[in-house]
């Protein structure tokens, strides 16, 4: 097991920059430089290598001495939710900070949407938007918004920045919040004046944040306490979330979980934590999880939660989730304990500490003779895994099944590759059918759900990891609000692959109104007939275009794909319409009536 790191390792790009200037700041005489040269040498201080944007008035100071930096390569984007998607995408591979910049008012305001994907999923990204100058401001003026007060309520933390000297002060500090505790978004909105100005630089020491004290260790009485639980229960459930990947505890709780012999479920946000292929692991829990996964959850007598938040589309109606189960809960932000869920067991800690601590805790208990039994409960989690595994069927007509072509993808791509996903019946198809092998290898927007997020984002994945297979697996309706980032991609030698799961309509709404709304679709036919040709608009973009419809060609297509690897390549899989995510459980229903089918349901008793 790897060695407990000091937290420096976790958030390298700020840490690494800032003991390096901390100490280069000692007796460092004055300089000037103009406030958009502090900001661009911030950047390179606190150890920014890439940064998303795109220019206009109010940032455009700062990309005059931009375009002289060695250190920080720019990546022009073609739309302000790219540059926010894309930095998310960075910081998710390489667990540094993601950077993206835009100029006021309604550049800012396109940064939201991804802002608050941030939000929802603790991405660590800065966004630095332009301001109009000082004078200006609350006066209405052009392409002025007040995007401090629009992104409060989405973001860790944010300022607004009037005074050149306070430029490279904010720009560590927000990269310190940005990185630690709970990782977040954090806004630096820049008057256009403060960057014009020029002033005596300095560098500041050190961040002042009296108010900002995350905590890492948890209690140690918490942690026996949760221990003793574990020794005591018989059937245990380590709810495995997000922030056990944002903590790099991936090793830790292997460990953990082959100690006790738990049974694991890992949310979406957590794909990887635990191999899919690990004897321990019964799935992904929630609204498409598998009947193992739901069912361990509902009837567990302990939940041992690690970096989850209790979110809706893993408990189902709350009030009658996990009824007969007490509550471990671990989280590095305090908010979240007994948000959703009332925990019998509060620990608040970072999620990778607080796992090393319940080892040594577990261990204790072995020592002095305690252990849980907890075959019977195995039992019954076989008999579920057995009988109800994921699985589709082939589409009578001869057309292609979505689930084939992503099986097939992971198959071939294998799990070296990332997996960014869209939002919708493509997104839960990749979790489902793709194996997922190693933490940090899927990225999807989980809390939000935000469509449009896979091409930017796979594009700042492949950024960060050039070296990298990164295939985008997007819907046909999310594939059009982003799609743009192609040119991007094309432009700057960023050759990711995207497969288009194209079955003409807005796939997840369809089966709600298939599923809920007696079939009425309105408004789901994107009535696409090659509307747009997605090939020719490939094409069009500089990249590699294919289709296919037939599956007999899926995997010599993909194969052509993973071939091609020095221009991007988008491939248009034509699939049925009507194919749809299973097993289901419908919003504001209880997870005991999850569907395997439509109107066919697990018999929970199977195998007692």
């Amino acid at each position: 097991m790897r060695a407990p790191l000091d937290r420096r390792d976790r958030h390298e790009g700020f840490f690494v920059g800032q003991d390096h200037l901390s100490h280069q700041g000692k007796g460092m005489t004055t300089e000037q430089m103009t406030g958009a040269q502090a900001l661009i040498r911030a950047l390179e201080n606190v150890g920014v290598d890439t940064v998303f944007g795109i220019p206009g008035g109010a940032i455009l100071p700062a990309y005059d001495p931009l375009f002289d930096s060695t250190k920080v390569r720019h990546i022009l984007v073609r739309h302000e939710q790219g540059a926010g998607h894309a930095a998310q995408g960075y910081a998710m591979v390489t667990g540094k900070v993601g950077v993206c910049m835009a100029t006021s008012g309604p550049g800012a305001t396109n940064l939201v949407t991804p802002i608050s994907d941030a939000y929802m999923d603790s991405v660590p990204i800065v966004a630095i938007t332009g301001q109009v100058t000082s004078g200006a401001i609350g006066t209405d003026a052009f392409q002025e918004a007040d995007i401090v007060g629009i992104t409060m309520p989405i973001t860790k933390h944010n300022f607004l920045v009037k005074d050149p000297h306070d430029i490279a002060r904010t720009i560590v500090e927000a990269f310190h919040i940005a990185s630690t505790g709970r990782p977040g978004p954090v806004l630096v909105d820049i008057a256009k004046d403060a960057l014009q100005a020029t002033f005596d630089f300095t560098w500041p020491e050190s961040p002042h944040l009296p108010g900002y004290r995350p905590v890492t260790r948890p209690h140690a009485k918490q942690v026996r306490e949760a221990a003793r639980l574990l020794m005591e229960a018989k059937r245990p459930v380590l709810y495995v979330g997000g922030g056990v990947l944002k903590a790099g505890a991936a090793a830790e709780l292997k460990v953990l979980a082959e100690l006790t012999g738990a049974p694991v479920v890992t949310t979406l946000m957590a794909k990887g934590a635990l191999p899919d292929s690990h004897p321990l692991h019964v799935g992904m829990p929630g609204m498409h999880g598998t009947v193992a996964a739901v069912g361990a959850l509902q009837r567990a007598d302990l939940l041992v939660a690690l970096g989850a938040r209790f979110d809706d589309r893993v408990t189902g109606k709350l009030d009658s989730f996990a009824p007969e189960a007490k509550v471990v809960h671990a989280d590095i932000d305090p908010a979240e304990i007994s948000k959703n869920r009332h925990a019998d067991v509060p620990i608040v800690g970072d999620a990778r500490e607080v796992i090393a601590d319940l080892i040594v805790a577990v261990q204790a208990e072995h020592e002095a003779g305690r252990r849980g039994d907890y075959a019977a409960w195995w039992k019954q989690l076989r008999a579920w895994q057995e009988t109800y595994p994921l699985g589709y069927d082939h589409p009578e007509d001869g057309s292609l099944a979505p689930q084939y072509v992503i099986e097939q993808i992971g198959k071939i791509a294998g799990p070296d590759a990332y997996y960014v996903a869209g939002v919708g019946q493509h997104q839960m198809w990749a979790a489902q059918f793709i194996k997922y092998e190693r933490p940090g290898a899927f990225l999807n927007s989980g809390g939000a759900g935000t469509m449009g997020y896979a091409i930017p984002a796979a594009m700042g994945a492949k950024v960060a990891k050039p070296d990298a297979t990164v295939w985008a697996i997007d819907g046909d309706g999310c594939f059009q609000m982003t799609n743009q980032e192609l040119a991007t991609c094309a432009v700057e030698g960023i050759p990711i692959k995207v497969a288009i799961i194209n079955n003409g309509n807005l796939g997840m709404v369809r089966q709600w109104q298939t599923l809920f709304y007696n079939e009425r679709y309105s408004n789901t036919n994107l009535h696409s007939k090659r509307i747009p040709d997605f090939v020719k608009l490939a094409e069009a973009y500089g990249c590699v275009g294919m289709r296919c419809d037939r599956a007999e060609d899926v995997e010599e297509t993909i194969r052509k794909a993973m071939e091609i690897n020095d221009t991007p390549v988008v491939i248009d899989f034509v699939v049925h319409q009507d194919a749809m995510v299973w097993p289901m459980v419908a919003a504001g229903t209880s997870n005991d009536d999850i569907k395997i089918a439509r109107d066919l349901a697990p018999e929970w008793e199977n195998g007692d």
